[in-house]
């Protein structure tokens, strides 16, 4: 048997010696006849031609990749997942399907070629139809040497001795005929493409089997690799890693999660029509190329009909004819069948790849019908509660009318339910719209810091307000003194209140028409104080000062200025009682004083002097003081003992 297999190799490879001369002439000539104009004949067009069996190709990978990265986009959850690992699955068998029906196709239209060449044997083709043929020789030379070689080896784990020396000599041997078979094939390769690529017309089958192979070369390698006949099993994709759990969509929370989602499942809706839309292209564009093929089946199914029907005979030649023609029609159904048979195949992947986009669709259509039910009671109860708190705003209102009296405590009471609604209806938003909670009271936190050294001063200015409207603060017609600055409080804002100066110092002075402008955060700094009249309260102290000569009766000057200042006090008394009780009212723990003048006489070096101390109401302070003046001037007047002797104007001076 050893003896044997040498012979045959011998003979091998001597065959090789000759084919390889053969085989380089031939291609020398083929390359030559294939750029000259005579060789581009036109063949009889089959029935699915090149152009289309390229085009269908290329609309295949196109899906393919469409389909593919659009999946992989749209798969946020586990049953995303699924159903795109599922369809990933269906799409690499249409992929290769498509593969198997371009080579077969290659096949009967090479096939088709030859038959026509066998007509036409003048035909500049049957140079490169020999080549082909050649290649094909070495092809399966190679494929069975493979063979020889892997059963030495095998033979040679189980050898022992000489009988593995001489198993490894063989093997040697073997390979080195492997290798020159390896070489001459790609040779015949290379010039059969590079015919195929050359030509443009005639020989329009000749660079079908190169497209193919450079359109399988744009896909992952386990998709452009041809269908093992002899074996069912077939390369499978690499494995992939299982997601993670981050990349995965958690489940909304918050409105804001919900509408976000409802878009990104709108989007997904969108994807898997537009994948629904393509598939349909696709599954057409395979029913027009199966459809000549399925006429021409029919077509021979017919004539094997009419063969069959046919009078029996016993002529040799009547049956020998009968025979070819059988065996001829039995040859084409095959070449015919191999090519349909994928594009069926491919037709049922197709319809079970449109089912699960459906299904798929369903699904998600499903899930945004939830999301969008889930997202309207959402907003429904973020309307009702909203609604609650501004009844309960409204209630608050009408409370403060109906029980606070003074207006500004009203306004007090009015705008800290404004602050509390809106701080109340803010908090209700965030936790409404909010997806996590975490990063948000994170964010907050961070948000706060910042805004709290960005704005300090700010802060402290608002937080004044509150100290200022309080019940010993400050409301606009107040006459104030802050910083050394006296005038009359004309507005209070939420940062800063603005004073009218008053243009003599003084309490009871009129405007200067300059506006004063002070922080709000006055109000916590120990070297400015603030000074202002008592709440319910508007008067100042006067003093005048009076000089009468030595002489005077001590007892007249005293009984005539109380007589003169009480009848100048007559007036405003009521009114200086009133301030007085307010100011009671207001000093809860503090008993206050009666608004009353005082007279202090006391002997000096220059006469009898007499100090008058008495309250003035501010807006009535020039007129009391006049009133008091004339009243004095008229009971002086009166008695020809007392002589005046001096006087001063009225000043303002803090009450004794």
């Amino acid at each position: 048997m050893a003896s044997f297999l040498k012979s045959k190799r011998r003979f091998r490879f001597g065959q090789l010696a000759k084919l390889s001369v053969f085989a380089a002439a031939l291609s020398l000539g083929v390359c030559i006849t294939v750029l000259t104009p005579e060789a581009r004949g036109q063949n009889p067009s089959p029935t699915v031609g090149p152009s289309q069996v390229i085009e269908y190709l290329s609309k295949t990978i196109d899906w393919y990749r469409q389909t593919t990265s659009s999946e992989q986009q749209i798969a946020t959850n586990p049953v995303d997942l699924a159903f795109a690992d599922n369809n990933r699955r269906t799409a690499d068998e249409v992929v290769r399907l498509a593969f198997d029906f371009g080579r077969q196709q290659e096949q009967m239209l090479l096939a088709q070629a030859s038959s026509n060449q066998s007509q036409t044997p003048n035909s500049n083709l049957s140079q490169y139809q020999s080549l082909v043929q050649a290649a094909a020789k070495e092809d399966q030379q190679v494929q069975q040497t493979q063979l020889e070689v892997s059963q030495l080896q095998q033979k040679k784990e189980t050898a022992t001795g000489k009988q593995r020396r001489g198993l490894d000599s063989e093997i040697a041997e073997l390979e080195s005929e492997l290798a020159l078979m390896q070489a001459r094939r790609d040779v015949l390769h290379n010039m059969i493409d590079f015919v195929g690529q050359a030509s443009t017309t005639g020989l329009g089958t000749i660079g079908l089997r190169s497209q193919i192979d450079q359109l399988a070369r744009s896909l992952p390698a386990y998709l452009g690799e041809p269908l093992n006949k002899g074996n069912n099993t077939q390369s499978s994709p690499p494995p992939q890693s299982a997601p993670t759990t981050a990349s995965l969509k958690p489940a909304p929370t918050g409105i804001w999660g919900y509408m976000a989602d409802l878009f990104r499942l709108s989007h997904k809706e969108n994807a898997l029509k537009q994948e629904i839309t393509s598939t349909d292209a696709l599954e057409q564009e395979a029913r027009q190329l199966s459809n000549p093929l399925l006429a021409t089946l029919k077509t021979m199914i017919q004539n094997g009909d009419q063969l069959e029907h046919q009078a029996d005979t016993s002529d040799p030649a009547t049956l020998a004819q009968e025979k070819q023609k059988l065996d001829q029609l039995t040859a084409e159904y095959r070449q015919i069948s191999a090519a349909l048979i994928p594009l069926s195949k491919q037709a049922i992947l197709l319809d079970i790849y449109k089912r699960s986009l459906r299904a798929w669709y369903e699904t998600v259509k499903n899930d945004y019908l939830e999301n969008l039910k889930n997202l309207l009671v959402r907003l429904g109860g973020l309307v009702v509660v909203i609604g609650v708190v501004l009844g309960i705003g409204e209630l608050w209102r009408r409370t403060i009318f109906r029980y606070v009296q003074d207006t500004r405590r009203r306004y007090q009471f009015l705008l800290l339910r404004r602050i509390v609604l809106w701080i109340a209806i803010a908090i209700i938003l965030v936790f409404t719209f909010a997806t996590e909670l975490s990063s948000i009271v994170t964010f907050a936190g961070l948000i706060t810091a910042g805004v709290a050294v960005a704005l300090q001063n700010v802060i402290v200015s608002i937080v004044g307000y509150f100290f200022l409207i309080g019940k010993y603060g400050i409301r606009v017609g107040d006459r104030v003194q802050v910083a050394g600055v006296k005038g009359e409080v004309v507005d209070i804002g939420m940062v800063r209140f603005h004073l009218m100066e008053l243009a003599g110092g003084t309490m009871d002075s009129e405007p200067s028409g300059r506006v004063v402008a002070f922080s709000n955060s006055i109000v916590f700094q120990s070297t400015a104080g603030l000074f202002k009249q008592i709440p319910g309260t508007s008067f100042v102290w006067h003093e005048i000062k009076l000089t009468f000569a030595p002489e005077s009766d001590y007892h007249t000057v005293r009984e005539r200025v109380n007589h003169a200042v009480d009848a100048a006090f007559t007036a405003y008394q009521d009114n200086l009682e009133r301030q007085r009780q307010e100011m009671q009212r207001s000093l809860t723990y503090v008993s206050a004083s009666a608004l009353k003048p005082k007279v202090t006489l006391h002997f000096a070096t220059s006469g009898i002097e007499v100090l008058i101390r008495y309250p003035v109401v501010l807006q009535k302070a020039a007129e009391i003081d006049e009133h008091l003046m004339h009243e004095l001037f008229a009971e002086v007047d009166r008695e020809p003992k007392l002589k005046l002797i001096g006087t001063e104007v009225p000043e303002t001076k803090a009450a004794a």
